[in-house]
């Protein structure tokens, strides 16, 4: 469990929830919140504003998802099954195992979720999840690691569902994903990847690019995000565009303008973990 030692100490954050405020010694800083071992700010090294997207209607409540930041799916993503959306974890409270600065001067943060009664009751399985996070310079990387600790197989899907913050989505591109077929949910059906190196947000999107690159990168006029993931076999990028924001009570009018979704993920073919196996995977996010 969490030493009294460590120098980051839980703090009561929006709504009373508990919060770990992680400061690296360079000056980068993120904020995770017990709840969903939740990541709701994340300020590189040197900058003073936020790269993540946190909605200003936001919940932050128990067994409330928050809207923004990084949420953890598992062990469902979206509702491909009949667990709630995105599974239980994004709004389990998650035991903070420990929080300090490395030898290198990062801050990171670990946090763990065990199956439980209340889980067992949606699914029947036991389990042991890990989400650690490591903030410095202009880098922010989140772990997920999932440990089958019961006698039978079990499988899931999972994501980290991160909302990038952006000046205007319209302005903005995603490059690398270009040849890369992917599952259009606002179709329904499989599509041939795109020509162009660069995809632009003209309208609602919701896409699992299957097999994705380890690197992609989101260009603004003023500023980029690179982000590679390791472990997550596909890449979802999702914006609600106007019409769904609008049917969305924690997401505030216009929000969608601000930010884009693209979420290092295991979609699409589920996970499968015998007896005693792990798997991990993580994402990680450069500022440019």
């Amino acid at each position: 469990m969490f030493a009294a030692r460590d120098p980051f100490v839980p703090d009561a954050g929006a709504g009373g929830l508990p919060k770990v405020t992680l400061g690296a010694v360079d000056g980068a800083r993120a904020d995770v919140y017990r709840h969903g071992a939740h990541v709701t700010s994340w300020i590189p090294a040197g900058e003073a504003d936020d790269r993540l997207f946190v909605s200003a209607r936001s919940q932050f409540a128990a067994g409330a998802p928050i809207r923004g930041g990084i949420p953890v799916c598992f062990p469902q993503f979206a509702a491909q099954g009949a667990l709630p959306m995105h599974g239980f974890a994004r709004t389990c409270n998650w035991d903070l195992v420990t929080a300090h600065r490395t030898g290198t001067g990062s801050a990171l943060a670990t946090f763990r979720l065990e199956d439980s009664e209340l889980t067992r009751t949606l699914w029947p399985h036991a389990f042991a999840a890990e989400v650690q996070v490591t903030v410095a310079g202009g880098t922010l990387e989140i772990a997920l690691s999932i440990e089958n600790t019961g006698r039978e197989p079990l499988e899931f899907t999972a994501a980290l569902h991160t909302y990038l913050r952006v000046a205007d989505v319209r302005q903005a591109a995603v490059y690398g994903l270009s040849h890369i077929r992917y599952f259009d949910k606002n179709l329904r059906r499989d599509c041939e990847g795109e020509a162009d190196d660069e995809l632009r947000i003209t309208a609602a999107i919701d896409r699992i690019y299957f097999a994705a690159p380890e690197r992609i990168e989101v260009r603004e006029p003023a500023r980029s995000i690179a982000i590679r993931a390791a472990g997550f076999p596909d890449t979802v990028v999702w914006n609600p565009g106007p019409e769904t924001t609008a049917a969305l009570a924690d997401l505030e009018p216009g929000g969608y303008a601000r930010m884009l979704c693209v979420e290092a993920a295991a979609a699409r073919t589920p996970i499968v973990l015998s007896a005693g196996d792990h798997w991990r995977g993580a994402q990680t996010l450069v500022a440019g």
